[in-house]
């Protein structure tokens, strides 16, 4: 019986670590995006997981959201700051701080 709880807690991990990085793949792929609609360079290796809680999707289940943050840069010397929502796979919202502000994608 105590070698089913290790298999189920040991299964547990590897399914959270797969969804993990498939969410984190799902960040890189909207940063790039954003990036590219606003005519920026995106700095590769700077996403980065800022939070993640568990919240109730549009179905009732639960789910993780995680925020996602990352860097880009207009001029090649400055960096600034965007974050991607999501709330389990789907896209919730991105933020990119820009001169005039922050700027505010809902999906």
């Amino acid at each position: 019986m105590e070698n089913l709880v290790w298999l189920g807690l040991l299964g547990l991990g590897i399914w959270f670590w797969v969804d993990s990085m498939n969410a984190k793949e799902r960040a890189v792929t909207v940063a790039i995006r954003a990036c590219r609609e606003i005519d920026v360079q995106f700095l590769d290796q700077t996403v980065a997981l800022e939070s993640m809680k568990p919240t109730r999707n549009s179905y009732g289940h639960l789910v993780w959201r995680r925020i996602y943050s990352f860097e880009y840069s207009s001029n090649g010397v400055e960096r600034r700051l965007g974050r991607v929502i999501l709330r389990g796979r789907v896209l919730e919202q991105v933020q990119v701080d820009r001169d005039e502000g922050t700027t505010i994608e809902q999906y």
